[in-house]
């Protein structure tokens, strides 16, 4: 199993390799997604997440969540197959937690080094718990931690 701490990383970059790893046959585990980033300017990032909550119906979707988890989850799918057979079985091998939960506190955890914030050259990104938070989600990590 492979437990990747998103602190303080590009959802994008690690998602790559959490997808690949998937698809490979390997479970993961991701944990801390509140604490990953986005990047791009607010504005724009802001924008394209309230017209995607907008998007379709609330009976046929497309449905995008508001927790950061479910957010980073979401995110994921799109960098796999996932109308096909060994896409689903993939999404259903990652698993997105907020926090580190009480099985993964002693476990060693892996990060990417590529995808590291500092490796951006310019200020314009956004945390996704203040994504989060701007949707309307109900609670965050931060606030039962």
């Amino acid at each position: 199993m492979m437990i990747i701490d998103a602190k303080d990383l590009i959802v994008g970059r690690f998602a790559t390799v959490a997808a690949k790893q998937a698809l490979l046959g390997q479970e993961i585990a991701i944990v801390n997604c509140e604490h990953a980033y986005i990047t791009g300017t607010k504005k724009r990032i802001i924008d394209e997440y309230f017209r995607k909550r907008r998007m379709g119906t609330w009976a046929t979707g497309p449905f995008y969540h508001r927790q950061p988890d479910r957010l980073v989850r979401r995110m994921i799918r799109g960098m796999l197959p996932h109308k096909q057979e060994k896409g689903k079985s993939a999404y259903q091998r990652i698993m997105c937690y907020l926090g580190v939960p009480e099985q993964f506190k002693n476990q060693k955890f892996e990060t990417i080094e590529n995808a590291h914030i500092t490796k951006v050259p310019n200020l314009k990104y956004i945390c996704v718990e203040e994504i989060s938070k701007l949707l309307g989600a109900k609670r965050t990590k931060g606030e039962y931690s």
